[in-house]
């Protein structure tokens, strides 16, 4: 029998997509049987193993310094955001790219390169010891590029909004159009920005730090709780589910 607490960690990384005139983020809809069935999230999966190639370095802007893990994950957030809800950030429309091809051959074959430069960490999560499956995911902002419409695959999301981040923290911690304590956090970050450039900033400025949560059992129930030293407003929270 496997220990709750060897449970393998995957690395993953998930974008918060903003706009203005309103200041809005993207949100997609996970299918009813995925892991987090019917949450509203950020786009975003696992780094797979493509990802971490070095056959990627010729078709990277501002891949230059960073570590490969660093690297491979913002490689994934591109790719995520691009198979999850159509937004491609290149220095090529998507319009001009084949998706029909894997994501790398459409990027090598197109003349463009991915944007790594435009996703700006925003915060740093690993799941907490005690669930089935856990995650270390780093989450980015950036700004949606000109021209693209966000377009959910009908796979792995079967809708998307785009929401204030005042709205969005409104949704539930359980039932249909969830969110998790880690997403309505970063919510709440976000919503303390006027606009897109000023969370950008904000995120620029911000101290990294990997947020871990713990489960608890308390007198009211089973929580979550992470260190006062992460930052947020908010230090303890309803577990996925209840």
């Amino acid at each position: 029998m496997t220990s709750k607490d060897s449970v393998p960690v995957r690395q993953a990384a998930t974008v918060l997509l903003v706009r203005d005139d309103p200041f809005q983020v993207l949100m997609v809809e996970r299918h009813a049987k995925a892991f987090h069935g019917s949450a509203m999230v950020f786009p975003g999966g696992v780094v797979e193993k493509a990802d971490w190639a070095e056959d990627w370095l010729p078709y990277l802007q501002g891949g230059e310094g960073l570590d490969a893990a660093e690297r491979a994950a913002r490689v994934a957030a591109c790719r995520e955001m691009f198979e999850e809800a159509a937004v491609l950030l290149a220095t090529v429309s998507a319009q001009d790219v084949n998706p029909a091809l894997g994501f790398f051959e459409m990027i090598s074959v197109s003349g463009g390169k991915l944007r790594l430069d435009a996703l700006t960490p925003f915060a740093h999560w690993i799941t907490p010891i005690g669930v089935p499956k856990r995650f270390d995911t780093r989450f980015y902002v950036c700004h949606a590029p000109e021209g693209h419409d966000a377009v959910c695959d009908g796979v792995e999301t079967v809708s998307l909004e785009w929401l204030t981040p005042a709205a969005a923290v409104e949704l539930p911690l359980s039932g249909p159009r969830m969110i998790a304590f880690p997403t309505k956090l970063n919510l709440q970050r976000l919503a303390e920005s006027a606009n897109a450039q000023a969370a950008i900033d904000a995120a620029r400025m911000r101290p990294a730090y990997v947020t871990q949560p713990v489960m608890l059992q308390t007198e009211r129930g089973p929580r979550v709780r992470i260190p006062a030293e992460a930052g947020y407003a908010v230090t303890e929270g309803l577990p996925i589910g209840h």
